[in-house]
């Protein structure tokens, strides 16, 4: 902190008057005082914005690498690393476009879908054919041994079902339940099913095809963070 000072001289043979602090250390105290209310400010701006509006405030500001921060932010290794694994699971690799593998720092989701070529239900059947349940235990033995929570959906396709008094939302649930008593025989313990759920039409895998087969599916989801806890 500097400190000015001052001398006063008078006329004769007297010495010189003693040295008086002046006011300066004020002006440095008061610089000080608006640059720490400043950063706090910034600091509470960041912390009350998302990810994108940073994004967006740090391209403003001339970031290049803004895309690749938040991209990192997203990019976790837990999700990453079972998924692939999952991924080159060759049973499953051996079913081809029925089996999706999706991460997402939340969740892995497995999603199992009917093929005009190789279906996996009976029509209109709440039950999985052969071949659906032989590929559901597949799936279970893959995850048997991770030790992560599980909730199981049933969706079908934009088609109404034909059976009276028996819509798609009691279609989409009964297959549900019957993935998920396939997939504790094939050795995922009971504890760990946290939901089972029948949502009939309402989340079509392909959006723009609300009708096609792959969107008659079973959706295994594997939760790695509880977004509710």
């Amino acid at each position: 902190m500097a400190i000015a000072y001052s001398s006063r001289r008078t006329r004769g043979r007297r010495p010189a008057a003693s040295a008086r602090k002046m006011g300066t250390w004020k002006l440095a105290y008061a610089d000080f005082l608006t640059a720490l209310c400043a950063f706090f400010l910034i600091m509470w701006i960041i912390h009350g914005i998302s990810a994108g509006e940073r994004e967006n405030l740090a391209q403003q500001f001339g970031s290049e690498k803004s895309a690749e921060m938040v991209s990192a932010t997203f990019d976790d290794p837990v999700s990453s690393t079972l998924a692939s694994d999952l991924r080159n699971d060759p049973a499953l690799a051996a079913y081809g476009a029925s089996v999706r593998i999706s991460e997402d720092p939340d969740f892995i989701r497995i999603d199992l879908s009917d093929m005009a070529e190789r279906p996996l239900f009976e029509t209109g059947d709440g039950r999985l054919n052969p071949t659906g349940e032989h590929l559901i235990r597949l799936a279970g033995r893959a995850i048997a041994m991770l030790d992560l929570p599980v909730t199981i959906e049933g969706h079908t396709d934009a088609h109404p079902s034909l059976t009276q008094g028996y819509s798609n939302w009691e279609l989409s649930a009964d297959r549900a339940n019957s993935a998920r008593r396939l997939l504790m025989e094939a050795g995922v313990d009971e504890s760990r099913i946290k939901g089972v759920a029948g949502l009939a039409h309402t989340q079509p895998l392909l959006q723009d095809a609300p009708e096609d087969a792959a969107n008659r599916r079973i959706s295994i989801v594997l939760v790695i963070r509880d977004k509710t806890a």
